[in-house]
């Protein structure tokens, strides 16, 4: 299938390691020149290398999508290296495990700036170009806890949760315009992220186990979600979470 997006110019956050490395690859793949952001910027680097030696074309702009400034600093690089981004892939990272009854306020400012409001900044700051050219693509990296919460991650559960309504609320204003905004919720995927939060390995087969494919998932699994979710194909396609989780939740909806 020809996705229609060769020669587009797409900006993905949190992109030097698990689902966002594989997301700008991905696109990268397509023809799509693609700008990668993430805080550490060494890493950053190696993953544009790669991406530019499988004869991609990538840049690297380093930034903290928890500033309004950075992100403000981040949209003018990628307009001057490469023009206005008509697809946006915000995946920022996860804010860090614990309960609702004792997380701090300043946890949870924390975590609002980093996880809802860079999806709120960076929306706002592509919309004009994609406006006025008649086309583009949001697309959230969220979690299957925006369907079915999960223990002890607590700022995760509910600002993703979050994310998403502005999602949908955002896909509404901006459909006639040829925008579309999506989600894609992957569920437990091998990342570093889960690692992190998954250190026993009794709890992680114990997730594997609770997945109808008997597997966990992998970062390309989830991009390859992300790359339709940005293709011409998937131009009536708006205002929604696709699960990338093995058949995890049970919902019917």
């Amino acid at each position: 299938m020809n996705l229609q997006i060769a020669g587009k110019v797409a900006l993905v956050t949190g992109a030097s390691q698990g689902i966002g490395r594989a997301v700008a690859a991905g696109l990268a793949a397509e023809g799509v020149r693609v700008v990668l952001c993430a805080r550490n910027e060494g890493v950053l680097s190696k993953t544009v290398e790669a991406i530019r030696l499988a004869g991609g074309e990538a840049f690297a702009a380093p930034g903290d999508v928890s500033s309004a400034r950075s992100i403000s600093d981040l949209l003018a690089t990628t307009t001057r290296y490469y023009g206005a981004p008509g697809i946006l892939v915000v995946n920022a990272g996860g804010p860090p495990p614990g309960p609702a009854a004792t997380t701090s306020d300043e946890a949870w400012a924390k975590a609002f700036e980093l996880t809802l409001m860079s999806a709120v900044r960076l929306s706002r700051a592509v919309i004009p170009a994609m406006e006025a050219a008649g086309w583009g693509r949001i697309i959230n990296i969220t979690s299957l806890s925006v369907r079915q919460p999960v223990k002890n991650l607590a700022l995760s559960n509910a600002l993703r949760a979050a994310v998403t309504g502005f999602a949908k609320t955002l896909s509404t204003e901006v459909a006639a315009q040829g925008i579309t905004v999506n989600n894609v919720a992957p569920g437990y995927t091998a990342t570093e992220r889960l690692n992190e939060l998954f250190k026993d390995p009794a709890t992680k087969q114990a997730m594997v186990d609770a997945v109808p494919a008997k597997r966990l998932g992998t970062p390309e699994e989830v991009a390859a979600a992300v790359v339709f979710l940005a293709s011409r194909q998937a131009a009536y396609l708006t205002g929604q979470t696709v699960l990338v989780d093995g058949g995890l939740v049970g919902s019917l909806l």
